[in-house]
């Protein structure tokens, strides 16, 4: 496994600290309220990590650079010239059609699973890339944590950070299966000083968590203060 961290460009950051200011004064309006609208909170939270992930998914007239975005490309570009098939996951699937145009430019051969897919196209996508010589797996998270048997991927990309590192783990694990006789590269991509970084906090101590409670070795460990 390898953290992959990048910075935002300047007019990334420009954008991002933008939103970031107008999401801190939303947040301030919804502390002083008696109940506060979560599901407000969340969709501030999304736009900060959809920027992070592709500022164009936000703002369709941005011009600048994506640096995530770019970053992604070249690391499957290097890995199908290393002949290792890709398994690319995202929470958010408005991204794959960035990415298909680019695999079309390219000559990138690609499958792609999301929740709208059936049960059948679903498996019918999984033995063609078993079987074929397509380059990447585009995966939407929630589509992808289970069920999925992709022993020919050598490596796969969490695109963006989820909340639930066992979630990101399962994904993991659909190219870590029995029947994997080669090593399997996991990369996860992150923007420095950003709302990623908090997510990355947030999935370390859920996973420390979790060791301590579920682990005999760490049972004596348990320390849970009231907050």
């Amino acid at each position: 496994e390898k953290d992959m961290w990048l910075n935002f460009s300047p007019e990334e950051k420009q954008l991002y600290l933008a939103n970031l200011a107008q999401v801190n004064e939303q947040l301030q309006q919804q502390l002083e309220l008696e109940q506060v609208d979560s599901i407000l909170i969340i969709a501030m939270m999304t736009r900060l990590r959809q920027i992070c992930c592709e500022p164009r998914m936000l703002y369709e007239n941005y011009k600048g650079e994506s640096t995530k975005f770019t970053m992604c490309l070249e690391l499957i570009e290097t890995l199908k010239e290393n002949g290792k098939k890709v398994l690319l996951f995202s929470s958010f699937t408005s991204i794959f059609d960035s990415f298909i145009e680019e695999f079309n430019q390219r000559g990138i051969k690609y499958h792609m699973i999301t929740g709208a897919v059936d049960k059948k196209k679903r498996k019918e996508e999984v033995d063609a890339f078993q079987s074929d010589d397509s380059d990447v797996f585009l995966i939407s998270l929630k589509a992808g944590g289970t069920g999925l048997n992709l022993t020919k991927a050598q490596a796969v990309i969490h695109y963006d950070p989820w909340w639930n590192p066992a979630a990101e783990d399962q994904a993991s694990d659909r190219a870590w299966r029995i029947g994997q006789d080669k090593p399997v590269f996991v990369y996860k991509l992150i923007t420095n000083q950003s709302i990623e970084e908090k997510i990355l906090a947030l999935q370390k101590n859920k996973a420390d968590l979790a060791k301590s409670i579920l682990s005999i070795d760490h049972e004596n460990e348990v320390k849970l203060s009231e907050d």
